[in-house]
């Protein structure tokens, strides 16, 4: 993870939500290398254990997000605002 102060420096709360925010990162990360990987493949049993590992590692970001949600009151005020909004993008933030 990568780290742009002293660890020692940092609060546990600090270091558990940088946790969170890298593995979410990862998580993301790998959802896009299981989407390239069963687009480009033209074997439909690799497809589809491909889309289910995706589909695997979207599960273990929605908990992360959800995590961090919890624990974080600001990005709490952003998604409730946000989040399953029917208004349209251009709408939406500042």
């Amino acid at each position: 993870m990568p780290r742009y102060e002293v660890a020692e420096d940092l609060s546990e709360e600090i270091k558990d939500l940088s946790r969170a925010r890298q593995s979410l990162i990862e998580e993301i990360e790998a959802t896009m290398f299981y989407d390239e990987r069963a687009d480009a493949t033209k074997d439909m049993d690799l497809k589809h254990v491909m889309v289910h590992n995706r589909d695997d590692e979207k599960e273990h970001a929605v908990l992360l997000l959800e995590w961090l949600r919890r624990h974080d009151s600001a990005l709490d005020k952003e998604l409730n605002e946000i989040l399953f909004s029917k208004k349209k993008i251009s709408e939406l933030g500042d």
